[in-house]
């Protein structure tokens, strides 16, 4: 079974981000991918590092996926079953903030896939690994940095 860490990243927020995402399999094998947008707000970043991830897995893949960001494992393992059942409203009343990205995310999601989350910068290799490459996505502006390799 695959494991995967995630990471989004951003300079001022809203600003340039960047995410990534690191894959081990069970030979533990690593692979490592990366994006850029040149506007955008940290959590959309962590969003588009899940959706990143979820897109390299054959369907249903059984697959355990780390985040650092409590807004991701609680949105896709808690709030978004609420939000649908209410129209893609939050529990005030207000619209769901990235909806596109977790209608996205939403698709991809499965049964397979375990969520869960890992502190920021508390010395998990993998997610520093994915701090870096997100946060060198950004200063290369999305092209291909030495991290990737």
């Amino acid at each position: 079974m695959k494991t995967i860490y995630t990471d989004g990243s951003c300079k001022g927020n809203p600003g340039p981000g960047g995410w990534a995402v690191v894959v081990l399999d069970d030979s533990q094998a690593l692979q490592k991918f990366g994006g850029f947008d040149p506007t955008t707000t940290n959590n959309r970043m962590e969003l588009s590092a899940a959706i990143a991830a979820l897109k390299l897995l054959d369907r249903n893949e059984p697959v355990t996926i780390f985040t650092d960001s409590e807004y991701v494992k609680l949105g896709i393992t808690q709030w978004l079953r609420n939000w649908k059942l209410k129209g893609w409203k939050t529990a005030n009343k207000q619209n769901v903030k990235n909806q596109d990205l977790w209608q996205a995310l939403d698709a991809l999601n499965h049964p397979g896939i375990i969520w869960k989350y890992v502190a920021g910068h508390s010395g998990n290799d993998y997610n520093e690994l994915c701090d870096r490459i997100a946060k060198g996505m950004i200063d290369a502006q999305g092209r291909e940095t030495d991290l990737l390799k």
